[in-house]
């Protein structure tokens, strides 16, 4: 089930036209910045989106012009994941056509991050998400103590079954598509 709603989904995100997609990343971008979790936090992490997912370009430029300390994720076999100070040059294609900052990036703690902006494809009413498939963040969100929140289009909404090692997202922000 879990990877037909995947399937779906981001079939359905890839069918966004670009003027309805360009607002909702602006939209959405503005409403996170407007958090207090985010307007409290010294450090925030993100990801690096693909072209389907809400961009995250504008919220790490805006970030960074506010003095906050940008990370985001370096991804390892066995679904391990750490998080590195975001640095442009350091940026590399994995075998998924992901960016992710190569082996020169400057690891930084999980203590020390205060938000973390959590990708997804589906989310249901509790926060509890589905993924890419690999657990990377249930993983590494099981143990953090910091703020999580994410941003989506409505027509990632869908109700599921959560599975036992599931993290929920703490706020999931939406913008309501119509098509």
């Amino acid at each position: 089930m879990k990877k037909t709603l995947r399937k779906e989904t981001i079939a359905a995100m890839k069918q966004l036209p670009e003027s309805v997609k360009t607002q909702a990343d602006e939209e959405l971008t503005q409403r996170l910045l407007e958090l207090p979790a985010f307007q409290e936090a010294k450090t925030l992490a993100t990801y690096l989106s693909f072209g389907h997912e809400v961009s995250t370009a504008g919220l790490i430029q805006a970030a960074l012009q506010l003095g906050k300390r940008v990370c985001v994720p370096r991804t390892y076999p066995q679904g391990r994941m750490e998080f590195v100070e975001y640095d442009p040059d350091i940026l590399e294609k994995t075998r998924f056509g992901l960016l992710e900052p190569n082996e020169k990036g400057k690891l930084v703690d999980k203590s020390e991050i205060d938000l973390i902006h959590v990708p997804g494809v589906v989310f249901q009413s509790k926060g509890y998400r589905i993924g890419y498939g690999g657990g990377y963040y249930d993983r590494y969100l099981a143990d953090f103590a910091g703020k999580t929140v994410s941003t989506i289009y409505s027509i990632q909404q869908k109700e599921f079954q959560p599975a036992a090692f599931d993290q929920a997202v703490q706020e999931v922000l939406v913008y309501e598509v119509t098509l």
